[in-house]
C-alpha cells in the first residue's frame, strides 16, 4: 500500500523500491522492518542500507489497517481554549508519542453527538483506543466501542460502563469549606456556568453539600461560560448586589482570576482581607504575582500517566471489569486566602 512514483499524488519511497535496491523480495524488506520477524543479519543489513539511502519509512497507516488496527488514539476534547486542556492534551499527547502511539486531536463541542461523531470517525480509521477528555459520552457510544473491541477511556468525570480516570472533585469541595471556616469565613459564594459539564456539577453540589452540614447556605452565581469573562459576569451578581459574601469557590481559576479583577477594579474589595478565593485547577496564570491565587491542583501530567496506565491495563486485560481510578487534588495556598490566626 505504499504511494509509487507515477507522476500524481505525492511521491513516497515504496517498499518495493527499496527490495530492488538491496536485491532482496519485497517480503524480505517487511521482514526486516518487523520486530521479532525471521530474517539473516546479512540480508537485513541490505535491506536497511537501501532503505537509509533511498529515504523510506514504513507505512504504519497501512500496517494497521491490514492488521484491523491502527496505533492511532483518539483525544476527543472540546473547550480547547483553556489552559488546563492545552496542558493536559499536551502532556497526554507528548506520553502517547514515547509509547509508540500516534495521538489524533479530534475538537468537539459538548454533547452526545459531538462526541459520538468523533468515536465513528476514529473507528473507522481503526484507532487503538479513544480517550474522551471531555464531553458526554452516552451508551450506545460505550457499546459501539465494545463491539469493535476498541478501549474506551473518559477522563475527568464519572461514567458507568467505560474506564475512566477521575479527579477527586468532592473532596475538594470538602476541604473547601474546611479551609473558609477554619478562618471564620462563614458567608460563603460559588461560582460557576450554566455548562453544566460533570466536574462542574460534582464540584458545585459537594460545596453546597458540604456546606450545609455545617449549617451554612450557599451563595450559588452561574454565567454563560467558564471563563474569564463570565467570572467576571459572575462577581458582578455576586458580590455587587449588597450581599455580603466573605469567601468565593470558583469551580475553575479562570473564573476566580476573573472575580478577584472584578472584585478589586471595581468594587475596591482587597483580596484577601475583604474576600477569600479559591480557584481549581492550577494552570500557570494563578501564580502570577497579580493573583497569587489559593487553587487545588490538577497535575496534567499525573493525570496523563494514569491515563496511559489505565489504557495498557485495558489492552493487557480486554475481559476486565471496568478500570475505575481516582486521582486527589492538592489545595496550593497562595495569598487569596485571608491567615489563620496563628499565621498559617
Amino acid at each position: 500500500m505504499d504511494t509509487e512514483i507515477d507522476g500524481t499524488g505525492p511521491h513516497f519511497v515504496s517498499a518495493h523500491m527499496v527490495a530492488e535496491r538491496a536485491g532482496v523480495s519485497r517480503s524480505a524488506v517487511s521482514r526486516a522492518f518487523t520486530p521479532g520477524a525471521s530474517i539473516a543479519p546479512a540480508t537485513r543489513k541490505k535491506v536497511m542500507k537501501a532503505a537509509a539511502e533511498l529515504g523510506y519509512q514504513v507505512n504504519d497507516l497501512a500496517r494497521g489497517l491490514l492488521a484491523n488496527c491502527s496505533r492511532l488514539v483518539g483525544l476527543v476534547a472540546s473547550d480547547l481554549a483553556s489552559p488546563f486542556r492545552t496542558l493536559q492534551v499536551a502532556a497526554l499527547s507528548r506520553r502517547l508519542v514515547a509509547r509508540g502511539s500516534v495521538p489524533v486531536l479530534i475538537p468537539t463541542e459538548p454533547g452526545e453527538d459531538q462526541v459520538g461523531a468523533a468515536h465513528a470517525t476514529l473507528l473507522r480509521y481503526r484507532a487503538e483506543a479513544t480517550i474522551v477528555l471531555s464531553g458526554m459520552p452516552s451508551s450506545s457510544i460505550v457499546e459501539l466501542a465494545q463491539r469493535n473491541g476498541q478501549p474506551l477511556i473518559v477522563v475527568g468525570r464519572t461514567e458507568h460502563g467505560p474506564d475512566h480516570v477521575r479527579i477527586n472533585n468532592a473532596r475538594a469541595a470538602q476541604v473547601a469549606v474546611e479551609v473558609f471556616l477554619a478562618r471564620g469565613l462563614t458567608k460563603l459564594g460559588l461560582v460557576t456556568s450554566v455548562v453544566g459539564s460533570p466536574n462542574l456539577i460534582e464540584r458545585e453540589e459537594a460545596f453546597v453539600a458540604a456546606a450545609r452540614e455545617r449549617g451554612l447556605e450557599v451563595k450559588v452565581q452561574r454565567a454563560g461560560y467558564t471563563d474569564y469573562e463570565g467570572g467576571q459576569a459572575a462577581a458582578s451578581l455576586l458580590l455587587g448586589t449588597g450581599v455580603t459574601v466573605e469567601a468565593v469557590f470558583c469551580v475553575n481559576d479562570l473564573m476566580a482570576l476573573g472575580l478577584m479583577d472584578f472584585a478589586r477594579d471595581v468594587l475596591n474589595l482587597s483580596i484577601p482581607e475583604n474576600l477569600s478565593v479559591i480557584g481549581f485547577d492550577g494552570i500557570p496564570q494563578t501564580r502570577w504575582s497579580a493573583y497569587r491565587l489559593t487553587t487545588f491542583h490538577q497535575d496534567e501530567e499525573a493525570l496523563a500517566a494514569e491515563t496511559i496506565r489505565v489504557l495498557d491495563r485495558r489492552q493487557a486485560d480486554p475481559k476486565a471489569p471496568p478500570i475505575v481510578s481516582v486521582l486527589d487534588v492538592p489545595l496550593i495556598y497562595r495569598g487569596s486566602v485571608r491567615p489563620l490566626k496563628d499565621g498559617m
